[in-house]
């Protein structure tokens, strides 16, 4: 009876339609899905095929040597080019878990005439040779985002293709199978994801990005960039979502990822090979698809689909995924 007789009868009611109108608004914010990649033995083959596990599969239908013998030139020219042009020879002592990870030690300075080779970054890893590993980060990011091709001339790019496609013929198309189902799980927007800067995450995702590729790799940091590059995945994995938890766990990543991407509409998917992304996807309550070699098995390359993992995000988060039902 007060409230009517002051004139504040409608406030509950506008206090109602506040409140279903901000539900309305997170209902229909789009659903942003993050694919956590495994990269060895999952987007890429490699251990497999040095050490002839891939082919023993096959029970004799795949030649062993050959396989270990494509797996030696990767490792060759992976090694190459991450000695050669991502300073790898220099700092492979000095592991970070993703490229921005020393940003705030980065001055800004031109790095046009910057002489790498004799600055003297060594030991004791102190703030002044923590710049020069930050100089060098900076570097790598920006050869990353510009492509083999305008760092390479044709004749090397010719013979990375070759590889490519050879390696490709002998896993029965899993090399392309699986950058096929990582172009079906991006879309337009896979560029807007910031970097991520030095704490590990950024507050929120882009609202207008409806599915997000990372990599957590158990491998050291600048040859899995080098992979990405080699195995033509650069384009859809950009350099601020790849992830190395050689030193810091897989767990500690995925936690990262999660402050990352904090919005209520955010789904995870961790697919992967290993027991260690298992374990930390179970710990962080996302599915878990685990890639597996032997010939047969629907998760594989080729084989796994839009529509398996779209279960997989129905079992886990309740919620009917339209998009991911169609082939």
């Amino acid at each position: 009876m007060d409230e009517l007789m002051s004139g504040n009868s409608t406030i509950p009611n506008q206090k109602m339609k506040a409140s279903v109108k901000a539900s309305a608004k997170k209902t229909l914010d789009p659903i942003t899905n993050v694919y956590i990649w495994d990269m060895d033995e999952t987007l890429i083959l490699l251990k497999s095929l040095l050490n002839g596990t891939y082919a023993e599969t096959f029970n004799g239908l795949k030649d062993v040597q050959k396989g270990v013998e494509i797996g030696k030139m990767w490792e060759k020219y992976i090694l190459q080019v991450a000695d050669d042009i991502f300073f790898y020879e220099q700092i492979e002592n000095y592991n970070k878990p993703f490229l921005d990870a020393l940003s705030q030690y980065d001055d800004g300075k031109d790095l046009s005439d910057y002489d790498f080779n004799h600055d003297g970054c060594s030991s004791p890893y102190d703030d002044l040779n923590k710049r020069k590993l930050a100089y060098r980060h900076r570097v790598i990011a920006h050869k990353y985002k510009q492509g083999l091709h305008n760092t390479f001339d044709q004749d090397m790019i010719k013979l990375w293709d070759d590889l490519y496609d050879m390696t490709d013929s002998y896993t029965d198309g899993w090399l392309s199978s699986a950058r096929a189902f990582l172009e079906q799980c991006s879309d337009e927007n896979k560029d807007s994801t910031p970097l991520a800067p030095a704490n590990g995450f950024v507050d929120s995702i882009d609202a207008k990005s409806q599915n997000v590729n990372v990599l957590v790799t158990s491998g050291s940091l600048i040859p899995s960039l080098v992979k990405c590059l080699l195995f033509r995945l650069d384009d859809l994995i950009t350099h601020g979502n790849v992830y190395s938890s050689w030193e810091v766990g897989k767990l500690q990543c995925f936690s990262w990822i999660k402050e990352r991407f904090s919005s209520p509409n955010v789904r995870f998917c961790v697919i992967g090979d290993g027991w260690e992304e298992c374990e930390a996807a179970q710990t962080m309550r996302w599915p878990f698809v685990k890639i597996d070699l032997r010939p047969g098995s629907s998760h594989r390359f080729p084989g796994l689909t839009l529509r398996t993992v779209g279960h997989y995000f129905s079992i886990v988060y309740g919620i009917p995924d339209a998009e991911n039902d169609d082939e």
